[in-house]
């Protein structure tokens, strides 16, 4: 079975002291979670005081994203041997946010997962169709098309630490939320992506988190979906009662 995997995305919020008071929060609520994998995805100015304060603690610390360059005159850009050194376990890639207000291309995040994983961090793959291409009718094709690229060349033993997330656009800090239904509908597709790609054994142990609006009056509906494996959580990570009831969810299920 596939253990659920949630993850605070904290975008642009927070400062180092307000993120430590959230950590700590977290911190003593760890034992509620179950068999849930956390993690939480602090601004990079908090990413080595949020590693240093959950020290042991089982609490994944995630980056928001990085360059695929290992060094260079790349001004305001962070390396992946960076976010290595100050303790990060996964880096958060291709996140619509990155993709709509950044200009980030499929080559670009996919060039961002193999240097990921070449420096040993595991990989959060974010994609996900706007409103107008899921009216269009064109959900399944643009989220198999970014997997597809986000995937193209990895080894199934790579594919092993690369948690992909859909996250559909539309539902990104709108209060919007696909239904189960909808949500599962492309779950199972992108999971049917990985077999093609990689085998059946394969897409049945790769985990797949929804995200889009996820809180605690949504989240046992979602992930009672048998092809949705937890969530990565936007506006509700950054209250430590919001988050903690979704993994508390994610936890029972």
């Amino acid at each position: 079975m596939r253990r659920p995997f949630v993850c605070g995305n904290w975008k642009m919020h927070k400062t180092v002291s307000e993120a430590l008071e959230l950590v700590d929060g977290l911190l003593e609520r760890l034992d509620r979670f179950g068999e849930v994998e956390v993690g939480i995805a602090p601004p990079f100015t908090a990413l080595h005081a949020v590693r240093t304060r959950i020290g042991e603690a089982p609490l994944r610390v995630t980056a928001q994203n990085a360059h695929f360059e290992a060094q260079g005159a790349f001004t305001g850009e962070i390396s992946m041997s960076m976010l290595r050194e100050v303790g990060c376990d996964y880096v958060l890639l291709g996140h619509s946010e990155r993709r709509q207000l950044f200009g980030e291309t499929d080559e670009g995040v996919a060039r961002k997962v193999g240097a990921a994983l070449d420096s040993g961090l595991s990989v959060i793959l974010a994609l996900g169709e706007t409103l107008d291409q899921r009216e269009a009718g064109d959900t399944l094709a643009v989220v198999e098309r970014q997997l597809d690229a986000g995937l193209k060349g990895l080894s199934a033993a790579a594919l092993e630490r690369v948690v992909v997330a859909y996250e559909p656009v539309w539902a990104i800090g709108t209060g919007r939320t696909a239904t189960p239904e909808q949500a599962q509908e492309v779950h199972a597709a992108l999971r049917s992506g990985v077999s093609k790609a990689f085998g059946a054994e394969a897409a049945g142990g790769v985990r797949i988190q929804y995200g889009g609006s996820v809180k605690p009056g949504n989240a046992a509906d979602l992930f009672a979906q048998p092809d949705i494996d937890g969530g990565l959580i936007g506006g509700a990570s950054l209250k430590v009662d919001d988050f903690s009831a979704v993994c508390e969810t994610a936890g029972a299920r």
